[in-house]
């Protein structure tokens, strides 16, 4: 069954949720466009602006879209949104970096799908088991927090294993694109990276402008950020300060005991760094992107883009 079937839109592609980008006026103009989209709980610092984002989505439009919650124990704010999500009945929620088998239970009761990000077949069986909706196959192409497979390896792989839907996730940035990946098997596509230089999105010129005019030789993975590989766009800034971990770094990501604990350091600093970048420009801009940026050549309206991906013309 295609994302569209499944939730009953006309394009089978979800406006990916990025970290401090995607916002209620991206969500809009994405459903506006035919597609759907999601918005990543922690891009509101409170629970009560969360609720209003969704509140105001709703009263804009009865299309579906959804919420990415972050399901492992560095999210403390994780038992409210989840709340707000079964409250206010959000169409699907995207989980990310846990176990999301409390998620998938309470969703259940309240007819709310569950899209497991997952790295690999392991993971997707797991997540099958639990009852999950569909998969959101991150590949080695996609922005922010990457997989480690091609999708041309991955999705046939992955279709071996479940039986669950597959979405794919990194390195779609045209009609092209967005075809191969559904001729390889695909429900749907999650598509970022390109967004970030749409009029809707609330970030900074100049880091839509970065995405415009950088390409995809100029993204390089971190682990400075949260910890774990991400993808950035390769500024003066992260030439200076580096993409290979310190020897603290290394220690402390090498001892479990300690392991969760610099994580969460490591993710509160990267995320207090990505939100300067976001909306301040500086010489100390880190800017998320995905190879899929190469093709990028101006900033447009979300529609506008939408029909790159969707028209061979």
């Amino acid at each position: 069954m295609k994302l569209n079937e499944i939730l009953n839109i006309d394009i089978p592609i979800i406006l990916a949720p990025m970290f401090l980008v995607s916002n209620a006026d991206m969500v809009k103009a994405a459903l506006d466009a035919g597609i759907t989209a999601a918005i990543p709980a922690l891009n509101y610092k409170t629970n009560s602006e969360l609720r209003t984002a969704i509140q105001e989505i709703k009263q804009h439009s009865n299309k579906p879209f959804g919420i990415n919650l972050i399901v492992n124990k560095s999210n403390i704010y994780l038992k409210n949104q989840l709340q707000a999500c079964l409250d206010l009945e959000v169409d699907y929620i995207i989980t990310a970096l846990g176990s999301p088998r409390k998620i998938i239970d309470q969703c259940k009761k309240k007819n709310i799908k569950v899209f497991c990000d997952v790295l690999n077949s392991y993971q997707a069986k797991k997540v099958e088991n639990l009852g999950a909706d569909a998969v959101i196959a991150l590949n080695n192409s996609a922005g922010g927090h990457l997989g480690i497979h091609n999708a041309k390896d991955f999705i046939p792989e992955l279709l071996s294993e479940v039986k669950i839907p597959i979405i794919s996730a990194g390195g779609v940035a045209n009609y092209k694109q967005y075809k191969e990946v559904m001729n390889l098997g695909a429900a749907g596509c999650s598509v970022g990276s390109i967004f970030i230089a749409s009029t809707e999105a609330p970030v900074s010129l100049e880091y839509k402008n970065a995405i415009v005019h950088y390409g995809a030789k100029d993204i390089v993975i971190t682990k400075k950020i949260s910890g774990s590989p991400c993808t950035v766009i390769n500024t003066p800034f992260v030439q200076k300060i580096g993409t290979k971990e310190t020897v603290f770094e290394k220690i402390m990501n090498r001892n479990k005991r300690l392991k969760k604990y610099l994580r969460f350091i490591l993710a509160t600093r990267g995320m207090n760094k990505l939100r300067n970048a976001a909306f301040k420009a500086s010489y100390k801009s880190i800017w998320c992107a995905g190879t899929s940026i190469e093709e990028v050549n101006e900033i447009r309206p979300i529609s506008k883009i939408v029909k790159q991906l969707t028209s061979d013309h």
